[in-house]
């Protein structure tokens, strides 16, 4: 009932900038926590920013600085603006939101389908 669509990955070269986009749709009766993930080969997926309903983010250590989380409520999407990228970053990024659906009011969480992202030095 709640689908996540990814977009903005890709190839750029160190020192660059991406922007990730994340847009929600379905039946939810509203869109609490959203937040970005990645993971590579061998290691656990792991949190790079996530952003309440109230505006409060929080970031992993190794990308405070360089990236931010914001999110558009109209138009239920959350962003990743990526700067000063590094290869460390170099991932899959996975879009994650915890709404309410519509169905029973009930909170769930929900993943998008991850988007690769490559920095070359």
């Amino acid at each position: 009932q709640v689908t996540l669509v990814e977009s903005g990955g890709g190839l750029v070269q160190a020192g660059g900038s991406l922007r990730l986009s994340c847009a929600t749709s379905g039946s939810f009766f509203s869109i609490n926590a959203m937040g970005w993930y990645r993971q590579v080969p061998g290691k656990q997926r792991e949190l790079v920013a996530d952003i309440t309903s109230g505006a409060s983010t929080n970031y992993a250590d190794s990308v405070k600085g360089r990236f931010t989380i914001s999110r558009d409520n109209a138009k239920n999407t959350v962003y990743l603006q990526m700067n000063s990228l590094k290869p460390e970053d170099t991932a899959v990024y996975y879009c994650r939101v915890r709404a309410t659906v519509a169905a029973n009011r009930s909170e769930y969480g929900y993943w998008g389908q991850g988007t690769q992202v490559t920095v070359s030095s």
